[in-house]
């Protein structure tokens, strides 16, 4: 019973969201932030413990199996822009990824936070899978490499398009690939809002940041740290 009214729930309140912020477009009420938000707060009220979600939450991931190799169509409808694009867009995931790390790594330093907390930032723009694979590689803690890929796919989610705009980056292919690279999946949902292009781009840039990062940052962690 927990675990059908836990399904109802997240997505009641997820629509919900969807419709506030086409009502309201805000970054505050972005769906993937603000329905997290009211989720954990009607859950704490009536004392469902993440245990009790737990169930509910493997069957709703499972569904994002098929939602991801949907991606697959826009990014083969537009194969011709990939292959035109490819040095370009290679490169960008290629600066963007080592730049989100070094940065993450210079701060997380200058804080003086410890190694503990320096591992984690690492991986923050990696999709959750490949990050917790990573993780393990170079002994994180799992749980808190999870929480800050979640927060930076929401800031992500919450920001992406309108930085873009702020910073005049018109055009759709640079826009999906900066969104694809530092924000992965959750940054992706929203890239696909702003276009077909835009989400096509911000999909192939997340698989190949998350291969790339794999590669890169045990070198990375072995000359920051």
């Amino acid at each position: 019973m927990i675990t059908f009214y836990s399904i109802v729930l997240t997505v009641s309140v997820y629509c919900f969201s969807r419709f506030l912020t086409k009502k309201y477009p805000t970054p505050l009420t972005s769906p993937v932030f603000l329905s997290t938000v009211i989720i954990i707060m009607i859950l704490g009220v009536s004392k469902v413990s993440y245990q009790d979600y737990t169930p509910a939450k493997t069957i709703m991931t499972y569904l994002l199996g098929p939602a991801t190799v949907s991606l697959a169509v826009p990014i083969y409808k537009n194969r011709e822009l990939f292959l035109k694009n490819f040095i370009a867009a290679i490169s960008g995931i290629f600066i963007g990824s080592v730049s989100t790390i070094t940065a993450a790594l210079i701060m997380a330093k200058s804080l003086h936070l410890s190694k503990f907390y320096l591992l984690g930032f690492s991986v923050k723009s990696v999709t959750v899978p490949v990050a917790i694979e990573i993780g393990g590689i170079i002994h994180g803690n799992i749980s808190l490499i999870a929480a800050y890929v979640i927060i930076t796919g929401m800031v992500g989610a919450m920001f992406g398009a309108k930085l873009c705009k702020w910073f005049k980056i018109d055009h759709p292919f640079a826009q999906g690939l900066a969104m694809g690279t530092i924000s992965h999946g959750i940054g992706t949902s929203e890239a696909v809002k702003e276009g077909e292009i835009q989400g096509a781009v911000s999909g192939a840039a997340m698989g190949i940041a998350a291969v790339l990062t794999s590669f890169i940052i045990p070198y990375i962690i072995n000359f920051i740290i």
